[in-house]
């Protein structure tokens, strides 16, 4: 993980409803697609091949790690690069080895970095593509309704010793923090007694609650509140050839993944809430075109933007390249046994991450 990083994230048209843009939605990110392509291909497409990019990342899970570990940024990334003509090769290592070598020219960038002032002078970052949200995790009965790490005053707190969480937990007088190895090892001291709480990325929470929900029931409270905020980002270094033009196809790419529904079948977290095509509305994209009958009770926000006043039926939903806008206007074909998402890992690597109880 990132030593300055804390730790960590409608289609209308039918039944009579018209749409804002009838265009659908696939037409509109398209047409994004071709116009960024136009631009790039003579730079990206080169005459000595197609160009390659050397990254480095540490073992962070589940975003970072080596192949057949938990690793979903390192997968969303290489998916997109791929996508647009570049292609990638990942060197793990020490988070200081990564920095280290990046400066040094050794590597070309990181898959999953945060940004700061400092590292902007040398490297160009992608849009975020993700954001890290931590939660706050205790025993089945804690309470677990503390706002910001101030709360939790007089209490012990697991936390990962090699990661750095941020001001929001450093800054938190009265915590006694106490050094863990892992998320795992978090967990153990979480069961054992020996911690009140853990600090968790909501993305691994999702991911429990969907492969362990009865461990997860039985012996976890969950809060709901994140108490650290991090975007994460593609970076590399300024002096790349066409490091611009690279940056500004993946970010394309990464919007086209949303709405297609690869996103989320990477991050194998079903639903997903996301701006797909940049008109500052949200819309909900599943995996699949089956969606079931009932609209989904259980979505993962890409940067945690929830409407608060819109009910799930009233959402914006992309299917097959449409947007409707709520649930009724979806056509009746599209509402049968939802669609299985677990082709994520055969076909992106493993993305998924499970703890033990």
């Amino acid at each position: 993980m990132d030593a300055n990083r804390s730790l960590p994230g409608t289609l209308e048209n039918a039944c009579g409803v018209a749409s804002a843009d009838p265009r659908p939605l696939w037409r509109r990110v398209a047409r994004m697609v071709l116009v960024v392509w136009i631009a790039l291909l003579p730079a990206i497409a080169m005459a000595d091949g197609p160009r390659e990019l050397h990254l480095g990342s540490d073992e962070w899970p589940p975003f970072t790690g080596s192949p057949g570990t938990p690793r979903a940024a390192n997968e969303l990334v290489h998916t997109a690069l791929h996508n647009v003509g570049v292609e990638e090769t990942t060197e793990i290592a020490d988070w200081k080895v990564v920095e280290s070598e990046i400066r040094g020219g050794e590597l070309d960038g990181s898959a999953a970095m945060w940004k700061s002032a400092r590292r902007e002078q040398s490297l160009l970052f992608s849009e975020p593509y993700l954001e890290n949200r931590l939660m706050l995790v205790g025993r089945a009965g804690s309470d677990v309704s503390a706002k910001s790490m101030n709360d939790l005053a007089g209490k012990r707190v697991a936390l990962v010793s090699r990661y750095a969480y941020g001001p929001e937990v450093n800054s938190a007088a009265g915590v006694h923090y106490v050094p863990a190895k892992s998320d795992q090892d978090s967990l153990d001291k979480l069961l054992a007694g020996d911690v009140d709480y853990m600090l968790v990325d909501e993305l691994v929470i999702r991911q429990l609650m969907a492969a362990q929900p009865d461990e997860v029931e039985a012996n976890l409270a969950i809060g709901l509140n994140p108490l650290v905020r991090r975007t994460l980002h593609f970076a590399i270094r300024k002096d790349i050839p066409d490091a611009q033009q690279i940056i500004s196809a993946f970010n394309t790419e990464i919007h086209t993944m949303q709405a297609n529904g690869t996103y989320g079948q990477i991050l194998q977290v079903g639903w997903i809430r996301a701006d797909v095509d940049g008109d500052g509305l949200y819309e909900l994209v599943p995996v699949g075109d089956q969606l079931g009958e009932l609209p989904p009770s259980s979505v993962f926000d890409v940067f945690g933007k929830a409407p608060e006043d819109t009910p799930p039926e009233k959402e914006r939903v992309v299917v097959q390249g449409n947007i409707y806008k709520g649930w009724d206007a979806i056509p009746d074909q599209f509402k049968g046994p939802p669609s299985p998402s677990g082709q994520a890992t055969q076909k992106y690597g493993t993305t998924l991450m499970t703890l033990k109880f």
